[in-house]
């Protein structure tokens, strides 16, 4: 890979990364634990309440989970690393890479 291609995936990360760090505090107010409804008026239930939380908790999660992918991404590209399998150390494949930047498995060890 060459130091054009390293850019444009860098760049690809600094947008992906700012994209999920933007404060819209939907994900975090919906983590909050709802109140179940005590009375059987057609209020969440508690088992639907809890799953609901837990729906809410990993739209945090999801988030935090991809920035730590980007973050090691950028630690790649420094080390010179960024683009080569895990597994095998071969190039990963340019188009892996474009759908996902953080990409660290060629397909051949994917699929595997």
């Amino acid at each position: 890979m060459n130091e054009t291609e390293i850019e444009q995936f860098r760049q690809k990360l600094l947008r992906l990364k700012s994209e999920l760090q933007k404060p819209d505090g939907s994900s975090r107010a919906a983590a909050k634990p709802m109140e179940p409804d005590q009375n059987d008026s057609g209020g969440l239930s508690r088992m639907e309440s809890m799953q609901a939380q837990l729906i809410a908790e990993e739209a945090v999660r999801g988030p935090r989970r991809q920035l730590g992918k980007i973050e090691g991404a950028f630690r790649r590209i420094e080390s010179g690393d960024y683009g080569n399998c895990f597994i095998c150390g071969e190039e990963v494949e340019n188009h892996r890479l474009s759908e996902d930047p953080t990409c660290t498995r060629c397909i051949k060890c994917v699929e595997r």
